[in-house]
């Protein structure tokens, strides 16, 4: 069983310049009490590895404001001009990933395959500066895994074994996301006890997970 642990908790084993997959898209499934916890702990330098960077106010978009966040990988910011504005200004590198690429990428960091092959961006920018390798006569991009130091996500229910189900598009990323982070912090709606979660229902099993949130008041 696990132990659940409170945001400031979590934040503190954050520490400064560490890589995080967060979980989410445009927002939800988004761990929006452990990004609280971040901003209020005023981390620094951190690369967010995540589908998007949300809108102002909201996920990963607190952290852009707050200027936790020295490095992005995502394959969009079109819904935040915070994080257009600091790219512009140089405060945040940012590095645009095909949304397909990138959650293959980290898939493939997850599982432990050395890259994927694929034909997108291919005579594009995306191509500049990367292996192109043919296969049966056909031209593929090389991409490279991406892997984390952490991986921050939200589920619908966890138990204490650490199980997770997930709701909506917060099946995109998440469950991926679990594969490729050295330390898992699940943040979920609500925490069941062992059992309750129906077995075909679980996504990310328990042994993928180090560490839940405890459930807010």
């Amino acid at each position: 069983m696990k132990t659940a642990l409170k945001p400031a908790a979590v934040a503190a084993m954050v520490p400064d310049g560490a890589s995080l997959m967060i979980g989410g898209f445009m927002g939800v499934g988004t761990p929006e009490r452990i990004i609280d916890a971040l901003v209020a702990r005023r981390a620094e330098g951190l690369t967010i590895i995540a589908n998007d960077t949300a809108m102002p106010g909201r996920g990963i978009g607190k952290l852009v404001s707050a200027g936790c966040v020295a490095r992005v990988i995502t394959s969009h910011i079109g819904l935040n001009p915070e994080t257009q504005a600091k790219m512009i200004a140089g405060e945040i590198e940012v590095e645009l990933v095909p949304q397909g690429t990138l959650v293959e990428r980290i898939r493939a960091g997850g599982v432990g395959l050395g890259g994927i092959l694929t034909p997108t961006g291919l005579g594009t920018e995306v191509e500049e500066g990367k292996h192109v390798i043919e296969v049966q006569g056909c031209r593929y991009l090389l991409e490279t895994p991406l892997k984390a130091d952490f991986a921050l996500i939200s589920a619908y229910q966890a138990d204490y074994a650490g199980n997770l189900c997930y709701m909506l598009t917060a099946h995109n990323f998440n469950p991926v996301m679990a594969l490729a982070g050295a330390i898992v912090i699940a943040e979920a709606e609500s925490i069941v006890p062992v059992g309750v979660i129906p077995p075909d229902a679980v996504k990310t099993p328990g042994v993928l997970v180090d560490h839940i949130l405890e459930r807010a008041m």
